[in-house]
Order: structure tokens, then C-alpha cells, then sequence
């Protein structure tokens, strides 16, 4: 599937429905969703994003799985079904993350924390450092897991997968997550 760009802009704003489900361990929680993935209804979609790759080869999931078309339903399943779930910080689709106000980040850190009570996940791991610090009031976060807990929940800041962010590749990426994965008790798979 390939969208012009006229189509994508269309999506300015939609939202994306949380990928949530029974058995929540790890939540991942993005930025905002950019326009490919509220073209598509799915989280991370856009060609050369290498969110699911990193899982993959973090053993969180068996597949790579494939969104850029859309999520298929058994791969929404098997997410659900090893107990991940994806929201993101800020739910309107814009075109990039520097779209966002630092107002919207702050109101989405706190009704993150909302969330995550009434989910009761063991680990939540925001994927991107730049936000994270803003939406939380911590200015001088580094990677890895937070001092402080959500809601109760490890919380985890963890790199962002975008083929934009060239301080990462999957590997480095597949390692963070897989951190985030073991402190939330997944039965990881071998990493692919």
C-alpha cells in the first residue's frame, strides 16, 4: 500500500486505537502516531520504522510483524497474547513529533499515568527520550529504567524506533526492549 502525500495529510489529527487486551505485562507507549499509522489504523506503520523488528529480535514476538498495510488481526493477537499493548502519549496522528506543544506531552504524561492504573501493566516503556522528558518533568532522563514507578509500573524510557533516530539500529533497539520485556516477566522467545 503507498499513500501521496495529499492522502497521508488527510490524516492529520485522527487518532489511533490503543492495541490493548486481557493479560497486560508491557505497555510500549510511542510518541504520537504519525500520519502512515492513523492512515492505516496501526501502531509504528510506517515503512522503515523498526519497532517490530526490534521486538523480533528481542523475542517478544516469534514474526516480524508487518503494519505498513495495516495490522493483520492474528498478529494483533499474538501482541495481545504474549501481553504487550501500545498507546502513545499524545493520541492525535500529525505528520512529526515536533508537531506537539509541550503542553500536549505534559497532558499526555498525566493521562498516561491514568491509563496505566487502570491497566495494572508490571512495565511501561515510553519509546523516545525527547518526549519522555518533557511529558514527565524530567529534563535530565537518560535510556533505560526510571528511578520512579507509573501508577505502580516499572516505567522505562527506551529509544524510538524511527528510521530517523541514527543513534539506534534494531539491535540496540531489540536490546532496550528486551530489558523492558524481562522486568514486566514476558516469556521472551529466542531473539530472531
Amino acid at each position: 500500500m503507498a499513500f501521496t502525500r495529499t492522502e497521508l495529510l488527510a490524516f492529520q489529527d485522527a487518532l489511533v486505537p490503543d492495541l490493548l487486551g486481557p493479560g497486560l505485562r508491557l505497555l510500549f507507549v510511542g510518541i504520537n502516531p504519525g500520519l502512515w499509522s492513523a492512515a492505516t489504523g496501526s501502531h509504528f506503520a510506517r515503512p522503515g520504522n523498526r519497532f517490530y523488528p526490534a521486538l523480533a529480535a528481542a523475542g517478544i514476538t516469534d514474526h516480524v510483524i508487518r503494519a505498513a498495510d495495516g495490522m493483520a488481526e492474528q498478529d494483533r493477537r499474538h501482541l495481545v497474547s504474549r501481553g504487550v499493548g501500545i498507546t502513545n502519549i499524545v493520541p492525535r496522528a500529525t505528520a512529526r513529533a515536533d508537531e506537539l506543544t509541550r503542553e500536549e506531552l505534559k497532558a499526555g504524561g498525566r493521562k498516561l499515568a491514568g491509563k496505566v492504573e487502570a491497566l495494572a501493566p508490571q512495565a511501561v516503556a515510553v519509546a523516545g527520550i525527547s518526549a519522555y522528558r518533557v511529558a514527565f518533568g524530567r529534563p535530565s532522563a537518560q535510556l533505560g529504567r526510571q528511578p520512579e514507578r507509573i501508577a505502580g509500573a516499572e516505567l522505562w524510557a527506551v529509544p524510538n524506533p524511527s528510521g530517523l533516530n541514527a543513534h539506534h539500529n534494531v539491535a540496540t533497539l531489540a536490546a532496550a526492549y528486551r530489558e523492558a520485556a524481562l522486568a514486566a516477566g514476558l516469556d521472551l522467545a529466542q531473539p530472531a
